[in-house]
């Protein structure tokens, strides 16, 4: 029977079934490396203010880090009929040492070790997300460059709108994934806390150095309140929260993908490592990753809406329900790694097909706001411009031309101050390289923003 930390209470063991109910050693097994680290700590501030001996302390840390190199060599397997990570660890330190495994308990509580298990291990992987958005980042950063001055029609209702580059269009994407980068900063500011000394709830009688625990294990604080510190989630949820955020953004971007794809735009073409067949259409060829990308969204929006439900009605301090949270934000956490180191590499490796993107752009109107703005040049208000090229624009449907093809003539029957100067005006490369105002398409802007893009994810500032 698996060691239990509570058990001295008790006349009879629990069943079965409740065992399993209450085990959480399925999932939080994973903080096995956290749970030592955070345990180390503990037991050299223990030695350090007297309440362990010296060789009681320097006994329990050696077990521990030969535990975690046996561990990570392979040569010991967690034990699944533990009830968690906590008690194996324990039970295989006592194990080992006998008495001195016994002490490394005192002055902490499960409590506020969960709790410090759960920041360390979501502060390593929040590094390892913002390398991974970042790593997105840049490849949207360096695509944005390639084609600065690609032309293509930017739309709004799904309706083509105006002219702009696909350049410009890639970082519109960039700017919200430098916001996520940014989130994540800001969440592992408030997750760089130590609950450790927080004890059940109350802290401990102990003469325990929190602040000492705190710097041993890299943490920029100690919770200032024994209570919060111990039924504080806020950092999961933050977590969750900037994760879904995140996943939003890749979505869209995956819904984007999956239209220009379409053989209704063929805007692209995806590398057929990112894309599958169909099993009974010989002529397929799905952006299946993508797809995933856009349902895998939902499931991290669940992860974040579970931690809050589990959350909303917990009176202080910890209760049991407060062991749902590493579940959905582990399964949070996984799915965002999961997707960005697919994502970044299947944009990557995408063939852009500049000329299709630039038919599009020849059709729908999408230069008449300049045709607009060259009767407003010529001193006309653009309201009254605003209806003289909707006036051209239906006429040119009516005779099934465009606005760069339609006869002067056609021009001048609607408005006597068109000259023939409005076809220069109004060509789509005018078009987009004049809108040179910031943040507009012009392609040196485009240029110059994708580098400024890619300076600040060098330097690390994301906002």
């Amino acid at each position: 029977m698996a060691l239990k930390l509570w058990a001295g209470r008790f006349s009879k063991e629990v069943d079965s079934k409740v065992n399993d109910f209450n085990s959480s050693i399925s999932f939080d097994s994973r903080m096995y490396r956290e749970d030592i680290e955070g345990s180390i700590a503990h037991a050299t501030m223990l030695g350090e203010q007297g309440i362990l001996s010296d060789g009681d302390a320097m006994q329990i840390i050696a077990g521990l880090k030969q535990i975690l190199a046996d561990i990570e060599a392979g040569t010991l397997a967690i034990d699944p009929q533990a009830e968690d990570i906590h008690t194996f660890v324990e039970g295989e330190l006592t194990a080992r040492i006998g008495d001195a495994g016994k002490r490394l308990h005192t002055g902490r509580s499960r409590n506020d070790q969960v709790a410090l298990d759960l920041r360390l291990y979501l502060k390593k992987q929040v590094d390892l997300l913002y390398g991974e958005t970042k790593a997105l980042c840049e490849v949207v950063a360096k695509q944005a460059d390639a084609y600065a001055d690609t032309v293509m029609p930017g739309y709004t209702h799904l309706q083509r709108a105006q002219p702009i580059t696909f350049g410009h269009h890639l970082l519109a994407w960039g700017e919200m994934l430098l916001r996520d980068l940014g989130r994540l900063q800001d969440c592992k500011k408030r997750m760089d806390c130590s609950p450790l000394g927080c004890g059940a709830l109350a802290g401990t009688t102990y003469p325990l150095n929190r602040e000492r625990t705190a710097d041993l294990l890299g943490l920029a604080a100690v919770a200032r309140n024994s209570l919060d510190g111990v039924s504080d989630r806020d950092y999961a949820l933050e977590l969750c929260s900037a994760l879904s955020i995140l996943m939003m953004h890749l979505s869209r971007f995956s819904e984007e993908i999956i239209l220009w794809c379409s053989w209704e735009f063929k805007f692209i073409e995806l590398d057929d490592a990112y894309s599958t067949g169909s099993s009974i259409m010989p002529q397929k060829k799905n952006p299946d990753v993508a797809e995933l990308v856009r349902g895998k969204a939902g499931r991290v929006y669940g992860d974040l809406m579970g931690l809050l439900t589990a959350m909303k009605g917990l009176p202080l301090a910890y209760n049991k329900d407060m062991q749902e949270d590493k579940e959905a934000v582990f399964d949070a956490v996984d799915t965002a790694h999961l997707c960005l180191t697919t994502f970044a590499p299947m944009l990557a490796t995408m063939k852009v097909l500049p000329q299709n993107m630039r038919k599009a752009a020849a059709g729908g109107f999408i230069n008449a706001t300049d045709c607009a703005d060259y009767l407003v040049s010529k001193g006309l208000p653009f309201r009254d411009a605003y209806k003289a090229t909707g006036s051209l624009v239906a006429r040119c449907i009516e005779l099934g031309t465009t606005l760069e093809a339609l006869p002067l003539e056609e021009y001048r029957a609607v408005c006597d101050r068109f000259d023939s100067d409005v076809y220069d005006f109004i060509s789509l490369d005018t078009c987009v390289s004049q809108r040179k105002v910031l943040g507009g398409p012009a392609p040196e802007n485009v240029k110059a923003q994708a580098q400024a893009m890619l300076e600040r994810l060098k330097e690390g500032t994301a906002l």
